[in-house]
Formats: structure tokens, sequence, C-alpha cells
């Protein structure tokens, strides 16, 4: 069965999109590697501070959000220690789950590696506005 040209994906937008997507990565790893973090680092240390409760995750939890296995989490989170970024502790609740947190000096780096962020996300918003709305109808 041949498919209408209105059936088939808009390629073009497609690739579009996929680009800016692409273009964003490759500032969001280089604004890391200025900061003398990888790429990784920088997003653990995001989900930590943005998607934790109190300031706080598991080892398990961060795993699970930067699709990671437990191991490779727990030696991302050892070189971030070692960088002075986070600190494991005791959860109060559970004393044999561990948490992650940032220190002092992760929150100063997570806070320039945002400010960052959002200056260009606001540079390159209305663009990828427009390529979005290909995709709504």
């Amino acid at each position: 069965m041949d498919q209408t040209r209105q059936e088939l994906p808009d390629y073009a937008a497609l690739a579009r999109f996929r680009h800016a997507l692409r273009k964003f990565l490759a500032f969001s790893e280089e604004a890391a590697v200025a900061e003398g973090l990888t790429s990784q680092q920088h997003q653990a240390l995001l989900a930590i501070r943005g998607l934790s409760q109190d300031g706080a995750m598991s080892i398990g939890e961060l795993a699970e959000i930067l699709i990671l296995r437990h191991h490779s989490a727990v030696e991302l989170v050892d070189r971030l220690g070692r960088l002075d970024l986070v600190e494991r502790m005791a959860d109060p609740s559970d004393g044999r789950r561990v948490l992650v947190r940032l220190t002092e000096a992760g929150r100063h780096k997570l806070q320039a590696l945002s400010e960052t962020h959002v200056k260009e996300l606001a540079a390159i918003g209305p663009a990828l506005a427009e390529l979005l709305k290909v995709f709504r109808s």
C-alpha cells in the first residue's frame, strides 16, 4: 500500500530538530568541560539538585534518572566526591540507605553551569519552539 505525502514523516523537520538538539548537547558538553566536568557529571549534579526531595537522593535513584547501572552510578558519585562536589550521608529515615547531596562547591559549580544553560536556551528557544510546531499538527 502506497502512503500519501501526508502520511509520510516530515524527515526534514525531524532532521532539523535532531540537529538543534545535538547542537545544544554539544554546547552543554563544552560548558561542562569549561567548568572541569564531564557532561555526565553535570547531569548528575543537575539531577541531584533538581529532581531530589530535600536536596538528596539515593545512588539507585540517580542511576535510574541517568539511565546507568548501579555500579556505574557509584563510580560517578565517587568521582564527584573526589572533586568535593557531592557528599554521601545516611538516610535519616532508613540508616541502611545512603543518600548523595551536593556540597557547597557542587552547588556553586551547578549554579554557574545552569546560568550558562538558561542563557543558551533563551537564545535558541524560539527556534526550537518553531521546529516543534511541525509535530503538533
